[in-house]
C-alpha cells in the first residue's frame, strides 16, 4: 500500500510516544498475562476476511469513541494491531491520550501475524 508523506509524518510522531512490541514479545506477554487483550483496529471488511483467533475487534474509526466502554480499566494490557503497524500506532497514541497506560502497537501488524503462521480465523 502506498503511504503518503503526511500520513507517515503523523505515524512517526505517534510512534515517538507509543511502545511497539514484536511478535515474540507478544507471545511472551500472552503467556504471562492471559487477560491481555489483542485488539484488531482494522476496518470491518479487513476483519471479516481474517483476524487472529484471540483478537477482539474495534476499528480505528471508532476506537476513541468506544474503547472506554469495551475496556473500562485504563491499566488493562492491550496490544493493538492493524494491517502493517501504522494505524495501530495511531490507535495507541489516542488510547494513551484518553488515559490508557499499558497499550502497545504490534510491529508489522496482521501481515506479520500471517507470515509467522499465527492462528487466524474468519
Amino acid at each position: 500500500m502506498q503511504h503518503y508523506p503526511g500520513f507517515l509524518r503523523l505515524v512517526d510522531d505517534a510512534k515517538s510516544r507509543v511502545h511497539e512490541i514484536t511478535l515474540e514479545q507478544l507471545r511472551e506477554r500472552l503467556k504471562a498475562n492471559p487477560k491481555l487483550v489483542l485488539l484488531d483496529v482494522r476496518e470491518d471488511g479487513e476483519w471479516a476476511v481474517g483476524h487472529a483467533v484471540q483478537a477482539r475487534h474495534l476499528g480505528k474509526g471508532v476506537l476513541e469513541r468506544d474503547i472506554e466502554t469495551l475496556f473500562p480499566d485504563p491499566d488493562a494490557e492491550i496490544v493493538l494491531y492493524c494491517g502493517g503497524g501504522f494505524r495501530s500506532a495511531l490507535g495507541c497514541d489516542a488510547a494513551q491520550k484518553i488515559g490508557y497506560r499499558n497499550v502497545h502497537s504490534l510491529v508489522g501488524g496482521y501481515k506479520a501475524l500471517v507470515a509467522a503462521g499465527w492462528e487466524t480465523t474468519r
